[in-house]
């Protein structure tokens, strides 16, 4: 039987250090029916040589260079529309990413025992670390509702980056933008919305590597945490079909409330202008404009906070006032899970480094709980 095409696309801007290694990793593996769309996004070092000298050496390979510099997310897009209208399965790989031998053939070999299944996902390594665990060994296929409900209720999150996941190649062709351009997580957007046209595989081994590194957009959504407030988003436009009311009701409300005690400790820090900018208009974006009588609220709730609490107040300041390499050594010891949760990739999960309130006990019971609850899921 032959086997099914495989778009492999990688958007490329200045990645000279690390594309020879993402596309050796595309060459060397194990499936062979591919094709490899590279898209040089006007990049200023060696990458568009780079990558025209292996479209040299092999017919599969086929670079695309950009006439204008697009911004990230359209450049992404603009990608996936250069991909083939007979293939089936669609992986991104990002240019300073790379991914294991067999990942190809494992996820499409899932992909196409379940037909139902829209993503697949696997196990990736995250700089040193494993990332992306959590469903039982057991479950192979959950329901796309299943998944959608977990990652807005901050359960085991396994959606993982673009580079983590294959996903149906018609669901890709059928938008001419897959990516929200508007947002600044898009990728957990797209998820989110492929989910609702089927189901999600898992692959139990590491396949992909997501290098850590600091990006322009990563810097700024850890500056501004525009995780919060996509949050909220998200859980607006894809709770209502996954989530009982209560539970909307319920979520919605926490959110909230951690998101003006974010903004209240904002005042007190003296953010610029741009900070407020951004959160204002975000919020009016999603129907839910700041409300200056809220924060004032929580900026007196925190006030009083720091009055009755005076040893944590003055502890925060000692640490505020490290040196940030000093802080930066501490914070690694004793919590491996750290080095995951400072990444890029997802927004609403310690994938996406969004500041966590939540106790490591409480982490615990929430990831036992959702296994637990497995048995009574779609699971195949």
């Amino acid at each position: 039987m032959k086997q099914p095409l495989v778009s492999v696309v990688t958007p490329v801007y200045n990645e000279e250090k690390h594309l020879a290694e993402c596309i050796e990793s595309v060459l060397a593996q194990t499936y062979s029916n591919w094709e490899y769309v590279i898209v040089n996004n006007c990049s200023t070092d060696r990458s568009l040589q780079i990558a025209q000298k292996y479209a040299a050496q092999d017919a599969r390979i086929r670079v695309c260079d950009n006439r204008e510099f697009l911004q990230a997310t359209p450049n992404h897009n603009y990608a996936l529309r250069q991909i083939s209208s007979e293939s089936k399965y669609c992986k991104v790989v990002l240019g300073d990413d790379w991914i294991f031998p067999e990942c190809l053939a494992k996820m499409v070999e899932l992909a196409e025992a379940h037909p139902s299944v829209c993503i697949v996902g696997a196990y990736a390594l995250r700089g040193a670390d494993v990332s992306l665990y959590g469903l039982p060994y057991s479950s192979n296929v959950i329901a796309g509702g299943d998944i959608s409900r977990w990652t807005l209720l901050r359960r085991p999150y396994v959606l993982g980056t673009q580079t983590s996941i294959l996903m149906r190649a018609d669901l890709v062709r059928a938008s001419e933008s897959f990516y929200n351009e508007s947002s600044m997580h898009a990728d957990t957007e797209a998820c989110f919305k492929l989910l609702r046209h089927g189901d999600f595989g898992f692959v139990h081994q590491v396949l992909t590597y997501t290098r850590v590194r600091e990006g322009s957009l990563r810097s700024f959504s850890q500056r501004y945490n525009t995780y919060k407030s996509h949050s909220i988003d998200m859980l607006l436009k894809f709770g209502p079909a996954v989530l009982s009311q209560h539970e909307l009701s319920a979520l919605l409300k926490d959110q909230l409330a951690s998101y003006y005690r974010y903004l209240a400790d904002s005042v007190f820090r003296l953010r610029e202008k741009e900070f407020w900018a951004y959160h204002r208009a975000k919020m009016e974006s999603i129907g839910y404009p700041l409300s200056l009588p809220r924060l004032l609220m929580a900026v007196c709730a925190k006030t009083i906070d720091k009055l009755l609490n005076p040893k944590r107040t003055i502890e925060g300041l000692l640490k505020k006032s490290e040196k940030p390499g000093e802080r930066s050594r501490a914070g690694t010891h004793g919590n491996s899970d750290s080095v995951i949760r400072g990444s890029r990739a997802s927004p609403m999960s310690p994938e996406g480094g969004e500041p966590e309130e939540r106790g490591d006990e409480a982490k615990e019971t929430q990831s036992r709980d959702c296994i637990q609850g497995l048995g009574g899921r779609r699971c195949i």
